[in-house]
This record gives C-alpha cells, structure tokens and sequence, in this order.
C-alpha cells in the first residue's frame, strides 16, 4: 500500500506513539499486558480510513488523531471481550490474552480499554466522534447477539445475514469513516456520506472473510471453521436455497449434528463450490466495492481519495 504510505505514513507513525501513550497502566500487571497488546497490533486498517477520511473531507487534526486512538481502543477492547465469548486461545498466531491470563484478568482489560476510550473523547469534549463510536459498539453487542439467536434454528435467510455484518463487522469501520470525517469537518452531511461508505467496504470485507472458510489458501485459520462453530454465512446461505430438498436436509443434519467430523465439514464445503455459492457470494462482494467507490468518487479526486481506493482494493483483494 505504497500510495496509504505515502500520503498519511508520517500520522500513522505519530498515532503509533500517541496510541501508546493512551494506553499506560498504572500497575505492573496492566503496563505488561499493555505492552503485549501493541507488540501485537494488527495492520492497524482501522485508523488507515481514520486519517484518509480526515484527510479527503479537509485535513488531520488533533481530533483526527484521537478519533483514530478512540476507534483502536475499542477494537481492541472488543477483540479481547470476543476470545473470552470464543474461549479462543490464539490471536494473530500469538495466544491471545485469556490463554496467558485467564477470562477474569482478560475481561478486565476489555474494560479498561473501553473506559480509556470514553474518557479520552469526553476530555476532549469530543462528544459527537463519541456518539458515533458508541453507537457502533451497540451495534456490534446487538449483531454478535442475532448471530447467536439465529444459529440456534440455522435458519439465517438473506437479510438477516447482512443485517448481521453490516453490524457485527460494518459498524466499526463505518465509524472509523464517519469519525474521521468529522474531525475534519463538523459536517453532519459528510460524515453521514463517509459512515456509509465505510459501511459498505465493511460488509465487502465481511464476505471477503467469509468466503476464505470455503477456499484452499493457507489464511491462518482453518477452513471449515464458521461451519464447526453453526455459522450461517453468505456461500452457506445462497448453496441452501439453490440445493435440492435432500441435499439442502442432508446439509443442514452435518452443520447441526456432525460439524466437528472434518470428512463432513468437507462435504458441505464440496455442496459449497457445487451449487455455485462462492461465486454468488464474491459477486455480491464486488457489488458492496463499487458501491462504495461510488461514493468515495463522488469526492474531488487527491492523493488521499487514490490512497483510499488503494486501501479498499486492499481490503477486498487480500489474500488472507
């Protein structure tokens, strides 16, 4: 992403120590776990559209930067929540922060990056990049929660399942934009029009991620994984309604009752590429991208709109 370098390269390297900065402890325990969690930060795409938002809706500012801290806190503080929920023990090929301290230590941290972020916007007075965050984590409670609800009955039908990712996985990178946007600008108008742009890369994104449990690639998880754990997902979904009565009943029982059989969780993904729902799936990906460049277009054209695009295409076309 030379064009991401280029334009906000020098932010991102500032976020990076300001970021660590937000998030000292005040006791030894806390600062190692700290350290631990920015040792083994991610890609950081959140605060990429943070910055370019900024920088395309009129320029970075000191809001801009905590918009950016505000929006990795909570990721992160969701992350953490999320493999305590999952009882998973690894994070980015790392064990995760349950596995080396246990669900009581990790649910704490969760929460003590939360608060972080609350008071890092309400002692700015940055009260509306708060709105806008809050509301995604609500979003996201209420998305994990259908998904929940759902997978009990496995009877997720199309909308239900963008109704899911739009705010399981959507909301947060549509207020990264959103967030973004205002910092710059104060415009209700544009942060609306970034919020929904980076809503429909996050579902793009989704299904790009959903989409890797049906393929062959080496993407640091298994494949098969979203079926052993009842996941409804967009290939899954459109196979069900293409597949005859038999195969689709014979589908659901493995889901259901044999979902930790790899020879079974095989067939299914077989059924998968069989009634065409990998290409169903990435086509419907495709749409969410031009919609939202069709957004982003709608922009004057910059280095920082060529950088955004560059990310987006990123995002969509990553290889895990």
């Amino acid at each position: 992403m030379e064009q991401v370098k280029r334009v906000i390269g020098k932010e991102l390297a500032e976020f990076e120590k300001k970021f660590g900065e937000s998030v000292k402890g005040s006791n030894p325990l806390l600062d190692r776990v700290m350290r631990f969690i920015i040792k083994r930060k991610g890609k950081q795409m959140r605060p990429m559209f943070v910055f370019l938002s900024a920088q395309i809706a009129g320029g970075i500012n000191d809001s801009t930067y905590r918009a950016a801290s505000l929006i990795e806190l909570l990721h992160t503080a969701t992350l953490v929540h999320d493999d305590v929920v999952d009882n998973a023990l690894i994070r980015r090929n790392f064990f995760s922060i349950n596995a080396l301290w246990k669900n009581k230590i990790a649910v704490l941290v969760g929460d003590y990056l939360l608060s972080k972020g609350l008071l890092l916007a309400l002692g700015n007075e940055d009260y509306q990049i708060l709105q806008i965050t809050s509301r995604a984590v609500k979003e996201m409670a209420e998305g994990e929660l259908l998904q929940m609800e759902k997978a009990r009955k496995l009877d997720i039908k199309e909308d239900i399942y963008f109704e899911i990712i739009r705010a399981k996985t959507a909301s947060l990178l549509s207020a990264a934009c959103s967030a973004g946007a205002w910092s710059a600008t104060a415009s209700k108008e544009v942060a609306e029009s970034f919020r929904l742009f980076g809503e429909k890369v996050g579902i793009a994104f989704q299904i790009k991620d959903d989409l890797f449990d049906y393929g062959e690639a080496n993407v640091g998880k298994p494949t098969g994984i979203d079926i052993k754990e009842k996941k409804m997902t967009l290939p899954l979904i459109y196979t069900l309604l293409q597949a005859e009565k038999e195969v689709k009943r014979k589908i659901i029982y493995i889901v259901k009752n044999q979902n930790t059989n790899k020879q079974k969780v095989k067939e299914v993904i077989q059924y998968v590429h069989q009634y065409g729902g990998i290409e169903y799936a990435a086509a419907k990906m495709m749409e969410y991208k031009k919609d939202a460049l069709s957004i982003l277009h709608s922009f004057p054209q910059s280095p920082a709109r060529d950088a955004m695009e560059e990310l987006v295409n990123y995002v969509i076309d990553r290889k895990y």
